[in-house]
């Protein structure tokens, strides 16, 4: 199960589809070089796994020690 806590963005608790980026890594362009941004593929993947683990109301929060899962972060919006 990916801890969506354990690193500097949430989506890189899981591996990218795209560039094959492990678990803890950015994503890479196909040249080799970092990518601006977290490949598209990633970022639903890493949405379905949460939704999977925590609930369809949970939410992920940036907080000063690091991220924190609200587990009704959605239904207070």
């Amino acid at each position: 199960m990916p801890d969506f806590t354990a690193y500097d963005h949430p989506v890189l608790a899981v591996p990218c589809p795209t560039c094959r980026a492990a678990p803890g890594l950015w994503c890479r362009c196909s040249s080799g070089h970092m990518a601006f941004d977290l490949h598209a593929a990633r970022r639903a993947e890493a949405a379905r796994q949460f939704i999977a683990q925590h609930g369809d109301w949970a939410a992920i929060i940036h907080a000063a020690p690091g991220w924190l899962i609200d587990p009704r972060g959605r239904a207070r919006h």
